[in-house]
């Protein structure tokens, strides 16, 4: 494995008081995901037990409900990872690190969207790019 030459710049670490504030709201983020999730898992099997005898305008109308509750679904998941990553990361010391770049991501940024991965010069760079 080839290496560039660059060692990555030990930063000091974040302030335990942030931490914990940050640990709690990512909590309370999951929390209300699995809940959300639950939910819309009871709401996806009220539709299909309902699609007795129905005609087919009734039936396209539950298909499309079922695929936004699936969709709904699969967006929160993603973000149940990132949650699940980002409380990972504080108990590993990593958290609030870029991890492309390793600068610090600025506390305003984090406490917007606290399982933020990286810092909003390389996000902007990587949106830029899948564009």
């Amino acid at each position: 494995m080839a290496t560039t030459g660059k060692k990555k710049k030990k930063l000091p670490p974040i302030d335990q008081e942030f931490l914990d504030k940050m640990e709690a709201s990512l909590s309370a983020l999951k929390a209300e995901i699995v809940d959300a999730l639950v939910a819309s898992s009871e709401d996806f099997r009220e539709i299909m037990e309902g699609m007795d005898s129905k005609d087919l305008a009734d039936v396209a109308s539950d298909d499309i409900d079922r695929k936004m509750i699936e969709a709904i679904g699969s967006q929160e998941l993603k973000r149940l990872k990132l949650i699940e990553s980002a409380l990972t990361r504080i108990k590993q010391g990593k958290y609030g690190h870029c991890i492309k770049c390793n600068k610090r991501i600025p506390q305003d940024r984090l406490i917007a969207i606290p399982y933020a991965l990286m810092c909003i010069e390389c996000k902007s760079e990587e949106e830029r790019r899948n564009r």
